[in-house]
C-alpha cells in the first residue's frame, strides 16, 4: 500500500470514529432528555397483536397532566458500523504508526517531513487568533551622519573662491583661534568661553551666504558642532502677527539649527520696524536666550547691509555682546566680476568666442559696477550669464544648421545689453 493510500485510510477511520462518537453523543442527549428509551425490536409477523405493557396506573406522564405540551421526540436513525470504537482507534494508530515509519525513512533520504503527515507550508497552515503574533513594524532606519570632513580640504576650497581674500583671511585667523584654544583644553590650560557667532555684512551677492555655509563644515570638522548643517531664514521665518506665537516659531526654528548654523539674512528687519504691534523684538529676545543656552552646539551668524547690520547690533546691549566676530564683504572688482562670469561659463559648457565678446562683458560690468548694490555683485553675474544663453538660444534658433562650437559660443551680441 503506497503512502496516499494509507492517508486515504486513516481520513476514513477517522471519519467513522467520528461518526460512531457523535452516535453516543446524541444517544446521551436524547436519554438526557427523554430518558432511557426500550431497545427497538424487530416487528412480528404474527397477527396476533402485542399485549400493551403494564403501567402505574397511579403514575402520569406530562403530557397527562398538561394535554397541550404533548409531544413525541424524533427517533435518531444513525448508520451502523462495521467495527466498534476500540477496533477504530487501534486501526488508526497503527495506520499512522506505518506512516510515521514511511515518513521517516524518507526524512533519511534528505526529503523534508516533520511528522505522519507532509509538511504544510507555513504561509498555508491555519493559525489559531491566539497564536497570531502582530508583525512588528521595523524599525525606521537612523540616518548615518557623515563625518567631519577634513580641516585642510575646506581651507583648500576657501581659497578657492574668487576675491574676498580679507574673508579668508579672517577665516584662516578664526581656524587658528580655535585651534589652540582647543589644544590648550586637552593640554589642561585654562581657556576663555569663546563665542563664535558672527556678523556678515556687505552689499547683496559678495558671498555671505556661501561662507555661512563654509563656515558650519569648518565649526564640524573643528569639534565645534555636532552635525554642521544650515538654516537660513529671515524676519518673516521667525515673527508670527499674534501676541505669544513669535516666542513659538523662533524657538522651532532655533531646534531645526540646534547641532550647526542659524543664518539670519537681514536681520536688521527684526529691529527697524517700530511700531506698538511689532513683534521683532521678542524674536530677539528668544534668540539672545537661547544663543545662551545653546552655546556649546549653536552658531548664529546675522547678516545684512554694513550701515543697518551696524545699527541692528548697537541696538540691545544682549546683541553686542554675543557678537564679536565682525566680516565684511567687499564689492567684488570687474576682473573678479569676469572671472566669475568665465567659471560659470567653464562649468556650464559654454565660452566666450572671442576678444570681441570679451570686451562686449567687460564694457557691461564696468557700467554695473556703478552701483554694484543694484547690480548685485555675483548674483548679478548670474543674472547676466542667463540672459546671455538666453539670447544665444533666440539667435541659434534662427540657422538652418547648428553646429557644436556654435552651441558653445557666447558672442558679443548675446552679451551686449
Amino acid at each position: 500500500m503506497n503512502r496516499k493510500d494509507r492517508r486515504d485510510e486513516i481520513i476514513e477511520l477517522q471519519n467513522q470514529l467520528i461518526r460512531a462518537r457523535t452516535q453516543k453523543n446524541l444517544l446521551r442527549v436524547d436519554d438526557d432528555l427523554w430518558g432511557v428509551r426500550a431497545p427497538v425490536l424487530p416487528e412480528k409477523t404474527e397477527t396476533t397483536p402485542a399485549e400493551p405493557p403494564k403501567t402505574d396506573e397511579k403514575a402520569k406522564t406530562p403530557e397527562q397532566e398538561h394535554p397541550g405540551l404533548r409531544w413525541d421526540p424524533p427517533a435518531f436513525k444513525l448508520p451502523k458500523f462495521e467495527q466498534s470504537t476500540d477496533e477504530l482507534m487501534r486501526l488508526i494508530r497503527e495506520s499512522a504508526e506505518s506512516l510515521t515509519q514511511m515518513t521517516d525513512e524518507l526524512n533519511a533520504k534528505n526529503q523534508k517531513g516533520t511528522g505522519a503527515l507532509p509538511d504544510i507550508p507555513l504561509k498555508d497552515q491555519p493559525v489559531l487568533n491566539s497564536q497570531v503574533k502582530k508583525e512588528e513594524a521595523p524599525a525606521p532606519e537612523t540616518p548615518q551622519e557623515e563625518p567631519p570632513e577634513n580641516i585642510e580640504d575646506l581651507k583648500k576650497e576657501l581659497h578657492g573662491y574668487i576675491g574676498l581674500d580679507l574673508i579668508k583671511q579672517e577665516v584662516d585667523s578664526l581656524i587658528n583661534y580655535v585651534t589652540i584654544m582647543q589644544r590648550r583644553r586637552d593640554a589642561g590650560l585654562p581657556t576663555p568661553d569663546m563665542s563664535l557667532h558672527m556678523v556678515f555684512s556687505g552689499n547683496p551677492g559678495t558671498g555671505k551666504t556661501m561662507i555661512a555655509r563654509l563656515m558650519s563644515r569648518i565649526y564640524r570638522s573643528l569639534g565645534i558642532l555636532s552635525k554642521g548643517h544650515l538654516v537660513e531664514t529671515d524676519r518673516s521665518g521667525l515673527v508670527a502677527g499674534y501676541v505669544g506665537q513669535t516666542a513659538i516659531k523662533t524657538r522651532e526654528v532655533i531646534d531645526k539649527a540646534k547641532g550647526g548654523v542659524l543664518f539670519i539674512d537681514e536681520a536688521y528687519a527684526l529691529t527697524n520696524r517700530g511700531g506698538g504691534q511689532d513683534f521683532g523684538q521678542e524674536a530677539v529676545d528668544t534668540l539672545l536666550k537661547n544663543m545662551e543656552d545653546m552655546r556649546d552646539d549653536l552658531i548664529v551668524i546675522v547678516a545684512g547691509y554694513t550701515e543697518l547690520m551696524e545699527q541692528f547690533v548697537n541696538s540691545n546691549p544682549g546683541l553686542k555682546s554675543r557678537f564679536n566676530h565682525f566680516m565684511e564683504f567687499p564689492d567684488y572688482t570687474v576682473d573678479e566680476l569676469m572671472g566669475i562670469f568665465d567659471m560659470r561659463c567653464e562649468k556650464s559648457g559654454y565660452r566666450l568666442k572671442d576678444d570681441e565678446a570679451k570686451e562686449a562683458l567687460r564694457q557691461r560690468l564696468i557700467k554695473a559696477s556703478e552701483d554694484l548694490s543694484a547690480f548685485g555683485n555675483a548674483r548679478g553675474v548670474r543674472n547676466l550669464f542667463e540672459r546671455a544663453l538666453s539670447r544665444q538660444a533666440d539667435r541659434l534658433a534662427g540657422y538652418e544648421e547648428i553646429t557644436k562650437e556654435d552651441l558653445e559660443a557666447l558672442t558679443a551680441e548675446d552679451i551686449r545689453e
